[in-house]
């Protein structure tokens, strides 16, 4: 079998209080439609990035909806993560060579999984897989059972991709019975998919990394990592590569530190085992950082988990997302959750949250810097913006609507 990830547990009676009566009301409606039916989600890491994130709250929350549901981590190594994260690359626009070896390692893996898969003797109605790592178990596993419903998630932005990998990819997409994108917008060019389903992804409110905490405990945690939580800082909390551009961050810091001297800048990563990357990319910031004692870079391998980037964002004076291709952004969601002005690129799913002057949108690095300038001499226009940032991520983006959407999808499939 797939290596099984434990979610523990959740209720959505702990969100009532949270979310509009109507949409608790819906989910306990299909709830009761899809009771025992019997879910797998698989992608391929349990730690470390979005997805990840989603599936600790959503795996559980379909538990408690009566599903019998399931997560499971496909197999990989090192040859395999590098090729993929070529392909998450390419998928996003960036050149790739696609090699007879790179194709070979990438289906020997998914061939590898899908065998794992059959040989648990388990049968599925839902199978529902995330990102293009294990987009091939479908065709590798036969579908399992012809009842066997299968849902390709994908939670990046393929709009612009590298043609030789979308080519590659695209009949085997083609053949699930459903695939989700974030938005319309995300969906590849002149490709005709007839199971497209258009739902964004969401936060748990009530996770370590997003449930209340008071000012005093986030300045405790904060000064605990040598930050000087009686100035001001900036923040930006996303892996280390060039999509998320930390290097064109630590550029509008120093242009910010310019007007206000005593700004400080955080940047914290979660390094993922199915990121090689990312560790080329934190040296190269750490070098661009050039011993700067005012710039912090902190990850979940120098002890910076949950409750420490709940406490950087619930304090952060301005979160920044400057990213230059993205594909929903949740910390995004989670800053405005917390009711903390942003500043963000206007790309990807950016946009869709930041809604009715809940942020600050930017196109390059002057523009980054003189809205976090203007946040930071204007606290009254920085706190009137936090709070309208809030109320639509309740409104919009809490996983318990995430998961009433993805309940949908699965009574139509099945039919019930």
């Amino acid at each position: 079998m797939l290596q099984q990830v434990n979610a523990g547990h959740k209720s959505l009676a702990d969100y009532r209080s949270i979310i509009r009566r109507e949409l608790y009301e819906e989910i306990q409606d299909l709830s009761q439609r899809l009771k025992g039916a019997r879910v797998l989600h698989v992608n391929a890491t349990a730690f470390g990035g979005g997805v990840a994130e989603i599936l600790y709250t959503l795996v559980p929350l379909m538990r408690d909806a009566g599903l019998e549901a399931e997560w499971g981590v496909m197999l990989g190594a090192e040859p395999f993560f590098n090729v993929t994260k070529g392909f998450h690359n390419a998928l996003q626009g960036a050149p790739y060579n696609l090699t007879i070896e790179s194709r070979a390692i990438y289906e020997e893996y998914n061939r590898e999984s899908a065998a794992a898969l059959a040989r648990s003797g388990k049968e599925w109605d839902i199978v529902f897989i995330h990102d293009p790592q294990p987009a091939l178990l479908k065709h590798f596993s036969g579908g399992l059972t012809p009842e066997t419903k299968w849902i390709w998630r994908c939670h990046i932005d393929t709009s612009t991709p590298n043609e030789g990998v979308l080519n590659y990819l695209s009949p085997y997409i083609r053949d699930y019975d459903a695939q989700i994108y974030t938005m319309k917008e995300y969906t590849p060019p002149d490709v005709d998919l007839p199971g497209l389903v258009i739902i964004p992804p969401a936060i748990d409110p009530l996770s370590p990394k997003n449930m209340a905490l008071s000012t005093d405990d986030a300045r405790f945690i904060t000064n605990q990592f040598g930050v000087d939580p009686e100035r001001p800082f900036l923040l930006q909390v996303s892996r280390f590569d060039p999509w998320k551009d930390p290097l064109g961050v630590i550029d509008a810091y120093r242009m910010v530190k310019e007007e206000v001297p005593e700004v400080q800048l955080v940047l914290v990563g979660s390094m993922a085992h199915d990121d090689p990357e990312g560790w080329d990319y934190w040296y190269k910031t750490v070098n661009y950082a050039a011993g700067d004692s005012d710039i912090f870079l902190f990850s979940n391998l120098t002890n910076v988990g949950a409750i420490e980037v709940n406490a950087f964002q619930s304090l952060a004076d301005v979160v920044i997302q400057k990213s230059i291709r993205e594909g929903f952004g949740l910390v995004v969601t989670e800053a405005l959750w917390k009711a903390r002005p942003l500043v963000a690129g206007r790309v990807g799913g950016i946009p869709m949250q930041v809604d009715q002057g809940g942020g600050i949108l930017v196109d390059n690095v002057p523009e980054a810097a003189a809205a976090c300038t203007k946040l930071l001499k204007d606290p009254e226009f920085a706190r009137r913006m936090g709070r309208r940032g809030k109320e639509h991520v309740r409104e919009h983006y809490l996983t318990p609507r995430l998961l009433r959407d993805d309940l949908k999808l699965f009574a139509e499939l099945l039919n019930v």
